[in-house]
């Protein structure tokens, strides 16, 4: 009897595991554009994703999604440039609202070389200064036609999709009050945490 339940706790765990672990590869994979619906704390954004151009990234982004790995986790960049009054990225996915990192999965190909701009209301994958293959799970949204971001004689920055719905929830975003965070050690850092609550994918559309 023993020996059963012991079988049956692993045969639990086992099948625990491998939902906590979905691949976004999966996630309506005939779908070449799946859209996703973020639910911030100030608002709402929905995201139209492009596998035709950006495969690896948007698979690596629906992994994340839908194992819940980016609720709880905030925009911890709003940043401007400020020397031509233009507004610059919120980027976020990658910190708690303690600023705290969280977990992240294997770092991704760069895929900035697959004709997408980083224009306004573009999303795009960020990675670490000067290592152009390190992006994982933080995210970014272009607030203006950054085209300093594209690729050229080096890597730019991948875009994965496009904002079809809350143009003015990020416009609110944009607006919120920053400082500089000791933790983090910039001053693009809201003072009050702008929350990602749940990121869903939605259903596809009909044809």
């Amino acid at each position: 009897m023993k020996r059963m339940w012991f079988i049956l706790i692993v045969a639990l765990f086992s099948n625990l595991a491998f939902a906590a672990n979905k691949e976004g590869r999966f996630v309506q994979k005939d779908n070449l554009f799946p859209r996703v619906e973020i639910t911030t704390s100030l608002g709402k954004v929905t995201l139209e994703l492009d596998r035709s151009r950006a495969p690896i990234t948007v698979n690596n982004f629906l992994t994340y999604v839908i194992n819940g790995d980016y609720k709880g986790s905030v925009f911890h960049r709003v940043e401007r440039d400020d020397a031509n009054e233009q507004d610059f990225v919120i980027q976020g996915g990658g910190y708690d609202k303690d600023y705290d990192g969280m977990f992240e999965r294997p770092p991704i190909f760069n895929e900035s070389g697959n004709g997408m701009k980083n224009d306004i209301y573009s999303v795009a994958m960020a990675y670490q200064d000067s290592k152009p293959h390190s992006g994982t799970r933080q995210f970014f949204f272009n607030m203006d036609n950054n085209k300093h971001l594209n690729p050229g004689r080096d890597w730019g920055f991948a875009v994965f999709g496009n904002v079809v719905e809350g143009y003015e929830t990020l416009d609110k975003i944009m607006q919120v009050e920053t400082g500089y965070n000791q933790k983090l050690g910039y001053t693009f850092i809201p003072k009050t945490p702008v929350i990602i609550f749940d990121i869903a994918v939605l259903k596809a559309l009909e044809l």
